[in-house]
């Protein structure tokens, strides 16, 4: 990739009679400036710091260039066009539809990613089957989007159509307010319905209102030319070395599989089960160096926190210890919660310590839960299949791909330790993901909600 870039400056430097104005402002500065949305498509800050898929990217877009990162995050799309034009940025990386409206004052790099852009209302309030269904309902979307587009063109063949735009709000917030009935729909891309109907199972898709919308960066027109066309050499090459479909996984892979009633009674359990176990899990996780959250979305795959819980193969408690590793991490009772919880958050960190000091986060987590179910031994097969095949086994993807080969005789015969049901680690680990990422966002919404919570408890002066 680094000769690639340096071969494609030298042509770029070698036919023009000066350097190219905004590539040349980005080396020059040591700094590539990039403004993106605060949205979970495209960039948060975590405690542990920036994330996101656009982040993700831009990052590895400015050390190929051997510049710092500098974002800047907006609220609103609308408050993305003025960086650009003024200069206060070089590029938008902020998830952006291609669309005609903004390639008057835009250029767009190399699409990397496509969308479905669904029209979304509540179950049980009437599914619209036609636009002509939508024509009396209340409609509202974010401004200065693709979703404005679409439904001003749809308006000129129904000018009764009538929706209000929202400039201080994001994907989910909108979701949110259909969730609880205060609009009736409103216009999502797939990802962010995705996302959110986790944590609001009675979303639905009423219409696609556009299929593969195409994702991608944004350069100002003229002198973002250049910048413009080193960003499409490195995604190309991303998509090509599999980097694109690593951070897809990152942020998307545990909301391909959806179950509307398993999302529901994971929302009641963690209201009626979850409360009893709590503490245990926030201790273990602290004796352990894990969020509790993680292992608390292994107890529920597990046994959807039940401490008498029994599998048809025996294996037993909350936390669904064998006997064998009871008995390896000194566990006298595998049905005794609290001993199950602080056995299997031990058991956890166990794996994680044996992954490869080579795989990072959070792919490491990712080997280390698939471990957890399968066995360690099982996952340095899949290790050994994956270099063979010329991928790299410090990739979860490659790893995923590989554990369900173990069940084959083709693969398994030539193993150390043979035949695994390596489908089930890989379904086990996604179903984690998906309740992991619920308990964050439920937990979450309890933050803030408890200095309200604070000032009602407070107590009253007699009077």
């Amino acid at each position: 990739m680094r000769l690639l870039l340096i071969i494609t400056l030298a042509g770029l430097i070698g036919t023009c009679s000066s350097p190219p104005p905004l590539l040349d402002q980005v080396l020059d500065t040591g700094e590539l400036r990039v403004v993106t949305r605060n949205s979970p498509t495209s960039y948060t800050i975590s405690p542990d710091g920036p994330t996101g898929p656009e982040f993700d990217l831009v990052q590895a877009f400015a050390d190929e260039l051997g510049v710092e990162l500098v974002v800047q995050s907006v609220e609103s799309v609308s408050e993305i066009l003025p960086l650009l034009l003024s200069g206060e940025a070089h590029m938008a990386a902020a998830g952006l539809s291609v669309t005609d409206s903004r390639r008057e004052y835009l250029n767009f790099g190399h699409p990397y990613e496509s969308v479905d852009i669904h029209l979304i209302y509540k179950l049980g309030t009437g599914r619209p089957r036609s636009i002509e269904d939508i024509l009396d309902r209340s409609i509202e979307v974010m401004a200065s989007t693709s979703h404005v587009d679409i439904l001003e063109s749809i308006q000129l063949e129904h000018p009764t159509l009538s929706w209000s735009e929202n400039a201080d709000v994001e994907a989910a917030d909108l979701l949110s307010r259909v969730a609880m009935g205060e609009i009736d729909l409103t216009i999502a891309d797939s990802p962010d319905f995705n996302i959110q109907r986790h944590f609001y199972p009675d979303l639905r898709v009423a219409l696609d209102l556009h299929i593969d919308d195409p994702i991608a960066w944004a350069f100002p027109k003229g002198k973002g030319d250049s910048l413009l066309a080193i960003a499409d050499e490195f995604l190309i090459a991303a998509d090509r070395s599999g980097v694109l479909a690593r951070v897809h996984d990152r942020y998307y892979g545990h909301t391909k599989k959806y179950d509307y009633v398993g999302t529901r009674n994971f929302i009641r359990h963690y209201e009626s089960r979850l409360p009893r176990y709590r503490a245990t899990f926030e201790q273990a996780g602290a004796d352990w160096d894990v969020d509790w959250r993680l292992l608390a979305a292994i107890g529920y795959q597990e046994s959807h926190w039940r401490s008498q819980a029994v599998s048809p193969t025996g294996v037993r408690g909350l936390m669904m210890l064998t006997q064998a590793t009871a008995d390896y991490l000194g566990i006298e009772d595998r049905t005794d919660p609290t001993m199950s919880i602080l056995g299997g958050a031990q058991y956890f960190a166990r794996q994680t310590e044996r992954v490869a000091d080579t795989v990072v986060e959070p792919d490491r987590t990712w080997m280390a839960l698939a471990a957890y179910n399968v066995g360690f031994n099982h996952i340095k097969d899949a290790r050994m299949i994956v270099e063979w095949q010329g991928g790299d086994p410090d990739n979860w993807i490659d790893i995923s791909n590989a554990l369900p080969l173990l069940a084959q005789r083709k693969w398994y015969s030539q193993v150390p330790y043979g035949y695994a049901r390596g489908w089930e680690p890989v379904l086990y680990v996604n179903n984690i993901r998906a309740y992991y990422n619920i308990l964050r966002w439920l937990t979450e919404q309890e933050e803030t909600e408890e200095p309200e919570q604070a000032i009602d408890d407070e107590p009253q002066e007699p009077v």
